[in-house]
């Protein structure tokens, strides 16, 4: 505390990220990361941008980068925007668009930056609770609001809802934004992209930070109809005109480029998911049917705080929450076929 604080700072619970450890011999399971590197085109697009260009301040249209993803997506370039990571857009749309005299609707076990944004940006929010089986019952949605956010798949469950739902999410709310979050689409979910078309309050956020191995560049992007765009360029250019530096442009337009690179590298992950989800279930866990790159699981043999401690002990690092509904799961990122073979090895000596 300090009395040179703003009294908003004073307020404010931040988020927390996953533990990113300075130790390098740890098996890394717990903040969805890629467990594969990014394209090869992507390092030799690195590789060529560092010069006396870096000198040089980058597009603050991202004109290269949106041109790539309005191709990839079937959209116009004025209906891309860019920006630091999704958590970045996220957090434009929070300001731009969701802030209104109704709540905000979004799921009580939910991406846990939802609640932070909303305090920052002094959002009035309600959460609307999974069901028993932790999914989303988009009926439950159908009440007074100033928006809707909602992630497809979600997280930490993973579990993902079919496009028409989505649909029906946002036929029901014509007159708020529906801003649909999907970080974790390309690992199974379905895009709620094709409705761009025919919903102008349909926001769909996505990362590269997930199934393109680009984490570390941080870059994100929102798809939708031009005056969600343009709300969101007015904010950013009120903000940051350079979201992105020169590096992160050139990295994510070869990521996009290299489509091949990314469906072999998402396949090996899904493929893997399967399997670990199997070992899982062999184990006597319970585990939620997962459309992403990690796993929502518990066992009644231990609880989720006391098996992920005991794991960390062990070098293998799992993400716990310790809210109440879900204090006994684990959410496990899908690694390498090699550290998924030492998660579960490890997990076979802990619960014999």
């Amino acid at each position: 505390m300090s009395r040179y604080w703003s009294p908003i700072v004073h307020s404010l619970r931040p988020y927390v990220p996953g533990e990113q450890p300075a130790m390098g011999t740890v098996v890394k399971l717990n903040t969805n990361e890629n467990p594969y590197g990014p394209s090869p085109r992507v390092i030799a697009a690195l590789s060529a941008e560092i010069g006396d260009g870096l000198r040089l301040y980058p597009d603050p249209g991202a004109t290269r980068l949106r041109d790539a993803l309005a191709k990839r997506h079937g959209l116009e370039r004025e209906e891309i925007f860019v920006g630091n990571g999704s958590d970045e857009v996220l957090a434009h749309c929070f300001q731009a668009l969701l802030r209104h005299d109704e709540p905000l609707l979004f799921p009580d076990i939910t991406y846990s930056f939802y609640p932070t944004y909303c305090r920052l940006y002094g959002v009035e929010h309600r959460e609307v609770p999974l069901d028993g089986k932790m999914r989303v019952r988009v009926a439950d949605y159908r009440r007074t609001c100033g928006g809707v956010i909602l992630p497809n798949p979600n997280a930490p469950t993973g579990i993902a809802l079919p496009r028409a739902k989505v649909e029906t999410l946002v036929a029901d709310h014509p007159d708020q934004v529906v801003v649909i979050d999907e970080a974790y689409v390309d690992f199974g979910g379905e895009t709620a992209v094709p409705l761009v078309r025919s919903y102008p309050n349909l926001l769909v956020i996505q990362t590269f930070s997930k199934s393109r191995s680009l984490a570390g560049l941080r870059v994100g992007f929102a798809m939708g109809q031009r005056p969600l765009i343009e709300a969101l360029e007015r904010v950013k250019d009120s903000f940051n005109s350079y979201p992105l530096d020169r590096l992160a442009l050139a990295g994510a337009v070869a990521a996009v480029e290299d489509e091949d690179w990314f469906e072999q590298n998402r396949d090996r992950i899904v493929a893997s998911r399967g399997q670990l989800a199997w070992a899982l279930a062999q184990l006597g866990f319970e585990v939620l049917p997962s459309a992403a790159n990690f796993l929502f699981v518990r066992t009644p043999r231990r609880s989720g705080a006391t098996l992920a401690e005991d794991l960390r002990r062990r070098g293998i690092l799992v993400r716990h929450f310790s809210r109440d509904r879900i204090a006994d799961f684990l959410r496990i990122t899908v690694g390498t076929d090699a550290e998924n073979g030492q998660l579960i090895a490890a997990l076979h000596a802990l619960l014999p």
